[in-house]
């Protein structure tokens, strides 16, 4: 694991070009290895030994608080104590100015050992946002307290009755009369409804929590506005706080109806909230308090900028499970013995059983597996990558970087939820019976994984996104963009003998590609274009990850061939399995979509 971060941040990334831009110059090498084994150390120590703990010894609610592990709250402690809550931060309010990418590599290390304990996304995302969007009095009593682990946070967007669908948000958010108009904190509202699915909503583990909710203020006729647009944001914490961040003693009108009891990332309370039902009254009066984050209807627009960073997030922690299971499942197969040799030696039944990893099906599954998860992290890290070009790279590459991560996001989430949850299933395979037993963790990694195809913002949603508005976004601009970053690899890899052949197949993908998105909108109609948009991800998916093999390969056939044969020989594999066995499926995904099939849309459910 720690020699394939090393090799795509150092060698493939050349993250440490970055020491060069004036916000990262006090940074070396030194340093970020410094900060990886820091984090290497405390996933080892904190996190990794209790991740069948966690599992096992779900949250209970008493009716009063949630009770969690000491695991937990050891892990969640010593995490804060690393200051990687406030990594990229500004030394200013304690933060260590670190690379993105350099923070997502170290996060790596937390969401292999223990996904379900988790570590700091929704607090980061929530202060992030915050930084971006709130008042300078927000900024510093909200986020500064998240920052430093004193606080928590969540994002409060689904409803029982909406789901997904958030132009049906029905909490309400009404002024808390004209003496709250001109609060410090923000405008004053109360709010009332329900968030369901919310993600540390409550426990104890901080000594408060700070939701971002979406809702709606009502029109002067008392209706709530139709639509997205109608959506604002507010800040709604646990226990009111004063301008200076202390606590008031006071328990905001926030309540725990009751705790989802999940498949998978059990260690992580998962709660359907209840506001403004008047357990906990505020001033005599039932309605949570929540103070307005940016202007009025332009909510749904300030949550973005946490829910694509935790789709990234999302999407490494799905590759790091998958990862977890191949690392389990490698190990495995080079001590399992069982079976003989294909050929005259195997049929002495007398001979000594090999070991499986020498069984070319299992060879198979652990180069899938391989393919998918190693392939997964490098594009995570590339998109990382971009975070830190877009926020300091000149103008123009850093608009370009923009673009790139906007059309990359739904990949970045979705690929590997989907496919690295596969890796998880081949590593059961690759166990046997043990596989599915809870003598070995890896039905846990499925367990665990199958959530992230779910995880902010389902499969399908992100798929409409990437063929409904990122590919035609700009005019198209960033999937040209994307298609020149592809076509740059290619031409590098054509003038190697032994790439050759797939810097070919890799043009005909992207080609295909284009040619689908083009036929997909060739009626301009969004009911032809969009019953197909899932094969068009997945295709998609799959000739970006062919691009990143790719281009890793280059940059492994740069290595010293004789102390790093076996790096060298591996990453070759793996992008060779990738084109023989993983590509060429994007025919059949296209074929549909290019012929704008119609075969699901007009299924009518009596036929089922």
């Amino acid at each position: 694991m720690r020699a394939t971060l090393d090799f795509l941040l150092y060698h493939w990334l050349r993250v440490e070009s970055l020491n060069q831009r004036e916000r990262f110059a006090d940074h070396s090498r030194e340093t970020f290895d410094a900060v990886l084994d820091t984090c290497e150390r405390i996933a080892r120590e904190k996190y990794a030994p209790f991740n069948r703990t966690v599992d096992t010894q779900e949250p209970h609610f008493d009716g009063d608080k949630v009770t969690l592990p000491q695991a937990t709250h050891d892990a969640q402690k010593a995490y804060a104590a690393s200051g990687m809550l406030s990594a990229a931060q500004d030394y200013d309010i304690g933060g260590m100015q670190l690379p993105y990418t350099v923070e997502a590599a170290a996060n790596a290390f937390f969401a292999m050992a223990s996904v379900s304990i988790g570590s700091g996304m929704l607090t980061t995302g929530n202060a992030n946002l915050l930084m971006a969007h709130g008042t300078n009095l927000q900024k510093q009593v909200f986020a500064l307290n998240e920052f430093s682990g004193r606080w928590s946070g969540t994002m409060c967007l689904s409803e029982p009755q909406a789901g997904s669908s958030l132009s049906d948000v029905a909490t309400r958010a009404v002024p808390d009369g004209t003496d709250f108009e001109n609060d410090p904190l923000g405008p004053r509202f109360r709010l009332k409804g329900h968030k369901m699915w919310i993600s540390a909503g409550e426990h104890e583990l901080t000594e408060n929590i700070v939701h971002l909710v979406l809702a709606k203020i009502p029109g002067a006729d008392g209706k709530l506005p139709p639509g997205v647009k109608g959506i604002s944001l507010f800040i709604v914490p646990k226990k009111l706080v004063d301008t200076e961040g202390q606590l008031t003693g006071v328990r905001n009108d926030v309540a725990l109806a009751g705790l989802n009891h999940k498949l998978g990332w059990r260690g992580t309370t998962n709660t359907l909230l209840n506001f403004g039902e008047g357990k906990f009254p505020v001033d005599g009066k039932a309605g949570a308090v929540g103070y307005l984050v940016g202007k009025p209807g332009e909510g749904l627009r300030c949550m973005f900028h946490m829910m694509n960073e935790a789709r990234i997030g999302v999407g490494m922690a799905a590759t790091m499970l998958g990862m977890a299971g191949y690392q389990a499942s490698l190990d495995y197969a080079k001590n399992r013995p069982q079976g003989r040799a294909i050929g005259p030696a195997g049929k002495d039944a007398a001979a000594p059983q090999i070991r499986i990893i020498e069984h070319a099906d299992v060879k198979r599954m652990l180069l899938a597996q391989k393919s998918y998860c190693e392939g997964a992290l490098a594009l995570a890290l590339y998109c990382a990558r971009l975070v830190d070009e877009q926020h300091t790279a000149e103008p123009a590459a850093a608009d370009e970087a923009r673009l790139l991560l906007e059309v990359l996001t739904p990949i970045a989430k979705s690929w590997p939820s989907e496919w690295c949850l596969e890796a998880n299933s081949l590593a059961i395979q690759v166990h046997g019976g043990y596989g599915y037993t809870r003598d070995f963790p890896v039905e846990q990694y499925w367990r665990d994984n199958r959530l992230n195809m779910i995880h902010e913002g389902t499969h399908g949603i992100q798929a409409m996104d990437l063929l409904g508005r990122k590919v035609l976004m700009e005019g198209g601009r960033g999937l040209q963009l994307l298609a020149g970053r592809i076509n740059a690899t290619v031409e590098r890899a054509i003038q190697q003998p032994e790439l050759a052949a797939h810097a070919n197949a890799l043009a005909q993908a992207l080609q295909q590609v284009g040619a689908a998105t083009k036929a997909a909108w060739a009626t301009a109609n969004p009911a032809e274009a969009l019953p197909n948009a899932v094969p068009y991800l997945q295709a998609f998916g799959h000739t970006v990850l062919a691009w990143v093999w790719l281009d890793v390969a280059l940059s492994a056939h740069t290595l010293d061939a004789t102390e790093n044969r076996a790096m060298q020989q591996g990453k070759t594999l793996a992008m060779r399995y990738f084109y023989h066995y993983e590509l060429p499926k994007i025919g059949a995904w296209l074929g549909v979509v290019a012929q704008r099939d119609m075969t699901c849309a007009n299924m009518d459910e009596a036929a089922f």
